[in-house]
């Protein structure tokens, strides 16, 4: 058993390190590949920034509370609940202005890099936090304070986010397909599954079986990945003439008369 120094106050240093690290991974990705943020100006506003920015924060603190307040706990706010608040205000906007292209590409690798080093603020946060988990015999467990060894659910998805950045960005450098026009439902894929995997770690309230509300927010993220992935599948197979382009340039049906967005989400 690993003996871990805690303090509530560590949440808020892992979320100030979580905000910087995703700022310059996505200042690193504009360097490198400039076309994502362009494309995102030219098809988005600044009321498109403003509903993905509300969506996360109601998705947050709602999510987090549903799960703690009636447990007896303090209400809290959960990054699950951010993405999927995001997502849903950002559909939402899509929605109302006729978007029917991907918007998420540019997000994927700093969202990751966020919650990879976030996650190190719940770890230090220790029982305070909310977030720890059940008790295990495994030789890496951690001692956050209570003297019981609990498996360090804080690190497992940490390392599943850094696993994600290697892989994502080694496949970019090789312009493999996916990386380029799905990167944002292969974050949400990625994301929903190992957090769908982590939940049964953990001591939350459980709404049905062995599921608690966080199973059920990841298997939505799974669907709604694979569901978009599959459309864009779709899109870049109808018509006349198939055309296959990196998430950072515009798609065009060149099968019509005229030329129009190729229907993709995120």
């Amino acid at each position: 058993m690993i003996v871990v120094p805690t303090a509530p106050w560590a949440h808020m240093i892992g979320d100030a390190g979580g905000w910087v690290t995703s700022s310059l991974v996505a200042w690193w990705q504009y360097r490198r590949w400039p076309g994502q943020a362009q494309r995102m100006a030219r098809i988005t506003g600044p009321s498109y920034f403003v509903v993905l920015a509300l969506g996360g924060v109601v998705g947050a603190w709602l999510a987090g509370s549903l799960n703690t307040v009636p447990a007896g706990l303090a209400p809290s706010h959960s990054i699950a609940g951010a993405i999927a608040g995001a997502i849903a205000g950002v559909e939402l906007w899509k929605w109302r202005h006729g978007v029917r292209v991907s918007t998420g590409g540019a997000f994927a690798l700093p969202l990751a890099a966020g919650i990879m080093v976030g996650r190190w603020g719940c770890l230090f946060a220790g029982l305070a936090d909310q977030t720890y988990g059940v008790a295990t015999r495994l030789p890496w467990g951690v001692d956050l304070g209570d003297g019981v060894s609990r498996h360090p659910v804080e690190i497992y998805e940490s390392l599943a986010m850094a696993l994600f950045l290697a892989v994502t960005v080694a496949a970019r450098r090789r312009a493999a397909d996916w990386a380029t026009t799905r990167v944002f439902y292969a974050f949400v894929i990625w994301y929903g599954a190992q957090r769908f995997g982590l939940e049964f770690l953990k001591p939350y309230p459980k709404l049905i079986g062995p599921f608690n509300l966080f199973h059920g927010l990841c298997l939505g993220f799974i669907l709604y990945g694979i569901a978009w992935w599959r459309s864009a599948d779709r899109g870049t197979q109808a018509g006349g003439v198939s055309v296959s382009q990196p998430d950072d340039q515009l798609v065009r049906n060149l099968s019509g008369t005229g030329a129009s967005q190729s229907d993709r989400g995120g």
